[in-house]
């Protein structure tokens, strides 16, 4: 887990740098005047978000909004700025966690503000840095964008796995005594729901920086919006295709429990049928009275039971016959 910290990464076409410390003020004196400005936070801290806030006249509802991590993933539009929050996904063991990323496009400046302090963006760094790609070359809004297309390249990896592990679970299906089962398949449904509710509003945000007429969008980043929102909505079929996928995987293993209960009362019902002559003829010669012919008699206790194999008997292959066994 990284440590606590404010980063700055300054770049324009002729070169690019990088400073972090533990305190965001440390960062005012080194941005970047003539080309961009990308500052991350990743960590909350009121404290620190409300000195961003005050540098950069950032309005205080978008404060309340970024500090709230259970905020609907959304983009809204500023007089000089474009406020964008998003769920970020990370695998951790056989877990996804998800994080609030919350996104403010200004002019010259990118503001970002993580959740937990998480390695989301280190590409994105590097290809800065590195001068790899068109992130050089290009405003900040193209900035802004690569952000929420990194998080949404996420989404297609975790979904691919839990796609995997769906089909597992279409072979795991027949088993209809497994606990394990359900277990596991309950936290592959809350992962799908949670995903589902972090990509549909994104779509709607993407949608909405598309068509969004503002002056801090250029022209030239409209493709690369276009193919965002078209990556939201394919996302989004994925998720719904899953949770179809995961239906029928239930419905096939309520038919295996449902089978197998069947199985067992089947079982359970003969033996009651059968028994139930016998505790006829039990009872009748269990009421002890007197005057019973039967209980004088010298054969008459083999002859009962021969009487009760030869019911049972009877009813077996009765059973067999009608192949109710």
């Amino acid at each position: 887990m990284k440590r606590r910290r404010a980063e700055l990464i300054g770049y324009d076409p002729a070169g690019a740098w990088e400073k972090e410390s533990d305190r965001v003020e440390d960062l005012f004196d080194d941005r970047n005047p003539a080309g961009i400005t990308w500052i991350n936070l990743n960590y909350l801290d009121v404290e620190a978000v409300n000195t961003l806030a005050k540098k950069y006249r950032i309005h205080p509802l978008t404060v309340e909004d970024i500090l709230d991590t259970e905020q609907r993933p959304k983009a809204e539009q500023f007089d000089d700025y474009i406020f964008i929050t998003l769920k970020a996904i990370h695998r951790k063991d056989e877990n996804h966690d998800f994080e609030q990323i919350s996104i403010i496009l200004k002019e010259d400046t990118v503001l970002t503000f993580q959740e937990t302090p998480a390695d989301n963006f280190n590409g994105i760094r590097k290809r800065i840095i590195n001068d790899a790609g068109r992130a050089r070359r290009a405003g900040a809004d193209y900035l802004a964008y690569s952000l929420m297309d990194s998080v949404v390249d996420e989404y297609f990896a975790v979904l691919d796995t839990l796609s995997d592990e769906i089909e597992n679970f279409g072979e795991r299906a027949g088993d209809a005594g497994g606990r394990d089962f359900i277990v596991d398949f309950q936290e592959i449904r809350r992962d799908l729901l949670r995903l589902r509710r972090a990509i549909l509003p994104l779509r709607d945000s993407s949608n909405h920086l598309v068509h969004c007429e503002s002056n801090l969008i250029h022209a030239e980043l409209l493709p690369f919006l276009k193919d965002l929102h078209d990556n939201t909505i394919r996302a989004s079929d994925m998720v719904d295709s899953n949770r179809e996928l995961m239906a029928d995987v239930m419905d096939v293993n309520f038919a295996a429990v449902s089978g197998r209960t069947n199985r067992i009362m089947k079982v359970l019902t003969i033996i009651s049928t059968i028994f139930i002559p016998l505790t006829f003829i039990v009872g009748v010669y269990g009421m002890n009275f007197s005057r019973m012919p039967e209980l004088q008699s010298r054969y008459g206790y083999p002859l009962i039971w021969a009487v009760m194999i030869g019911i049972a008997a009877g009813m077996l292959i009765f059973f067999k016959r009608r192949r109710w066994i």
